[in-house]
């Protein structure tokens, strides 16, 4: 497996293909003297970039291509330039980006403006940004980031390694794990939509006194909302990413590594698996079961149970190869009713001559 820079470690102005190769745990043939400078798409690089082959198909645009220098599979025969092997080309490429860009965090400390509780605890090498508030008995893990801007409000855990960017809030008694990011204006902990109406027609605010549970290694998206549960526990489990403008709802429950893409939406108490991937706009009704390694296409209206391993499309949802049928069928749907309703004139017609005779 290739290495990965250290944490915080800036990247340089340039390596060779041998020193880089080396850090990637990788061969390479051709020129190992040769500086790579940066790093840039097959479309759009110049001299002193490194790339990568994806796939054959491409490898017209690496012939005319200026790049420095290219990451592409063992058995690949071109050579023009220096090569570094890998038998994961776009991962290796993802390790080599790391190396020369390193995105802007802020130096270890407290700015002089923030607001911190005398009883929270901040671990050490923490950097926390101007005007950011931090509740009583909040605990902030060793290495966190915290923008400006943030609100944590009290007794919340956060653990380290995190990064929590300009305008997230994190409300009372939420638990996030190590290595999570949040991006900005996500809200961590908001309460849930719950009321009952009353006789009268209006509407009761049920209690929101359960909490959010993140583990560790999960990324949340710009302007998404995780409620905390009425009772008991929202959860997003470990290595789940969740895209930007995402809904989910109170005491929902995501699985392992899963992935929701823009504009998801996941009403209450419903149960996403394991390594689901959710594509934009999907919606989740309440309290339903979706199984492990489901996935929906954009737009998918998920009104029912969906069991593991499905592929599902449409509203309500389809398997994938019905909603394709039925997609084909639809605007043929004018004509045929328009022939159906001919069929009946002419049916109606025979039936009349037949009865006069």
């Amino acid at each position: 497996m290739p290495k990965t820079p250290e944490s915080g470690a800036a990247g340089p102005a340039s390596l060779t293909v041998e020193e880089l190769a080396r850090l990637l745990a990788c061969r390479f043939e051709g020129d190992g003297k040769t500086l790579i400078s940066g790093v840039a798409g097959l479309e759009n690089a110049r001299r002193g970039d490194l790339v990568f082959l994806a796939a054959p198909k491409f490898r017209k645009l690496l012939e005319g291509s200026p790049a420095a220098a290219a990451i592409v599979p063992p058995g690949e025969p071109f050579r023009g330039i220096p090569v570094i092997l890998s038998e994961t080309p776009h991962l290796t490429f993802i390790l080599a980006v790391e190396f020369f860009f390193q995105p802007y965090r802020l130096e270890p400390g407290i700015h002089p403006t923030a607001v911190v509780s005398s009883s929270a605890r901040i671990g050490q090498r923490v950097a926390v940004g101007a005007l950011t508030i931090i509740g009583d008995r909040a605990e902030i893990g060793d290495g966190t980031v915290i923008f400006p801007l943030v609100s944590i409000y009290p007794r919340v855990k956060i653990g380290e390694e995190c990064v929590l960017h300009s305008h997230v809030s994190v409300r009372e008694d939420v638990r996030i794990g190590s290595r999570v990011i949040l991006h900005s204006g996500a809200v961590i902990g908001s309460d849930g939509f719950g009321y009952l109406k009353l006789e009268d027609g209006t509407h009761k605010k049920i209690p929101q006194r359960g909490t959010v549970v993140i583990e560790d290694d999960v990324e949340i998206g710009a302007n998404s909302a995780i409620d905390r549960a009425a009772l008991g526990e929202t959860l997003v489990r470990r290595g789940t990413k969740i895209d930007n403008l995402v809904q989910i709802a109170h005491n929902v429950e995501i699985g392992e590594n899963a992935i929701l893409a823009g504009q998801v939406g996941i009403a209450g108490s419903s149960r996403i698996g394991k390594n689901v991937v959710l594509a934009g706009q999907v919606g989740v009704a309440d309290h339903l079961s979706v199984g492990d390694n489901v996935i929906a296409i954009a737009q998918t209206g998920i009104a029912q149970d969906v069991p593991a391993g499905a592929v599902v499309a449409g509203t309500p949802q389809l398997d994938v190869r019905d909603w394709r049928k039925a997609s084909v069928l639809l605007p043929q749907l004018y004509n045929l009713v328009k022939d159906m309703k001919k069929l009946k004139a002419r049916v109606e017609e025979l039936e009349k001559i037949a009865h006069k005779k």
